[in-house]
């Protein structure tokens, strides 16, 4: 098989990324003027058609009267056609879907065409490949939605950082997938909280603790790289592990709470106590992770995939005037309030990225996400070093952490990273065997 050549943190030269993408920025500008205009048809494209990627493509069909779902890529031709299969039954956005075989592209490279073919791009692939789809989006002149996490390692948040700068100097739009943030009854506690409702701030914690999640048998005639690919969420090089996979979530609020200044260093501690198979890769079931600001503040985070375990997902705000349950939305203490729980029911926080999203293109008035995104990521990639060193990590050193790519993107031999040990694994280290 022909090694892909999508393109590597390795190799990434952020100073010819600009030079290259430069020229080809003034013919955005003709296209949002026609897209302001409101009477022309978005083009989207869907690169990662698995479950969330399917709901993504569904909200964006929703967002906009008229737009049109014209391309699809995966890795596997047949996770595309269950996703395609999904939409067209959906009587919703039926009409608005013209996929024909010509535009279903399939394999590692699949997000180029998919991105020459649109106007607007859905990221929903394994997080490892974001770097690369949110690049050669911005390079293309394409408005981007996100999912989160955007990068498993350093280089890769770097990567993300000078693509969304380059994507703002070029006022393209790039909505996350860091939901939360477009939450109404989210938003309005944070407003308050960081109007002072609560005081200043003295501790945080966040807990995602849930049961396990879902694996697939190895059939036979799967590759290494397949299989891998297959069950991404289990090996750190594809989700960055599970706490910055999923617990990303959690961690973006309290960064939020902190206006988006990121700790000094943190301390951690986790390990495999559960999902000890080798269907489960290398990555951990259980992590803790205190977190320590500037100003004295600590976050103390923790989060678990075990079945048969107390299961919390929550997150606390604790003030000098008061303490806010931040899931629940309220706020107790010199400032007692509520968001409305049948109003916080109601708000569809997947959607309302998406209206936002196609609203800003409709406007012409770019929405950037790529900052908080991208140091929300670097805070959870963070905490995880802690726990698999056992060391305190700086943010420095994660933000120049080593880069998890594989040696090669082919179908074939790809072993499994080593399973970390806490006290033996170094910051330096990549994981892969040597």
């Amino acid at each position: 098989m022909t090694q892909s050549r999508i393109p590597s943190t390795k190799t990434l030269n952020r100073r010819r990324f600009l030079q290259t993408t430069a020229a080809a920025a003034g013919t955005f500008t003709l296209a949002s003027a026609l897209h302001a205009q409101g009477n022309d048809t978005i083009r989207i494209g869907l690169v990662g058609c698995g479950g969330r990627g399917t709901g993504a493509a569904l909200n964006a069909l929703k967002a906009d009267p008229n737009v049109r779902l014209v391309a699809m890529g995966d890795a596997f031709a047949d996770r595309l056609e269950a996703s395609l299969g999904n939409l067209q039954r959906d009587a919703t956005v039926a009409n608005k879907i013209d996929v024909p075989a010509a535009r279903r592209f399939v394999g590692f490279n699949a997000y180029q065409q998919v991105i020459a073919a649109v106007d607007v791009v859905l990221l929903a692939t394994p997080p490892h490949f974001r770097p690369a789809h949110i690049e050669a989006a911005v390079n293309a002149n394409k408005h981007i939605f996100a999912e989160k996490p955007v990068a498993v390692d350093g280089p890769g948040v770097r990567r993300v950082l000078a693509a969304c700068q380059e994507a703002q100097r070029r006022r393209l739009s790039v909505v996350s997938g860091l939901c939360w943030r477009y939450h109404n009854g989210m938003r309005e506690t944070f407003r308050r909280v960081l109007d002072g409702a609560v005081g200043e701030i003295t501790t945080l914690q966040c807990n995602y603790n849930t049961g396990t999640l879902w694996h697939r048998v190895r059939q036979e005639g799967w590759s290494d790289m397949e299989w891998q690919l297959r069950n991404w969420l289990y090996f750190t090089w594809l989700s960055g592990d599970f706490n910055v996979e999923q617990h990303v979530h959690s961690l973006d609020k309290m960064a939020w709470a902190m206006r988006d200044q990121h700790p000094l260093r943190c301390v951690g501690l986790g390990g495999r106590q559960v999902r000890t198979g080798p269907e489960f890769g290398n990555i951990f079931d259980h992590m803790a992770t205190v977190y320590e600001y500037p100003n004295g503040v600590k976050c103390f985070s923790f989060c678990r995939q075990q079945a048969g375990c107390a299961n919390e997902v929550k997150d606390y705000i604790v003030g000098t005037q008061g303490k806010v349950d931040v899931m629940a939305h309220t706020i107790t203490g010199n400032m007692n309030w509520r968001y409305s729980p049948m109003q916080a029911r109601r708000d569809d926080m997947y959607q309302q990225e998406h209206n936002e999203l196609f609203a800003a293109i409709r406007a012409g008035n770019p929405i950037n996400n790529g900052e908080y995104m991208s140091k929300s990521t670097l805070l959870a990639i963070m905490g995880r070093m802690a726990c698999y060193t056992g060391q305190a990590v700086t943010w420095e050193q994660a933000l120049n952490s080593p880069d998890l790519s594989p040696p090669r993107y082919e179908w074939g031999n790809l072993p499994v990273m080593q399973i970390p040990r806490p006290g033996t694994t170094t910051i330096t280290d990549t994981l892969w065997p040597s």
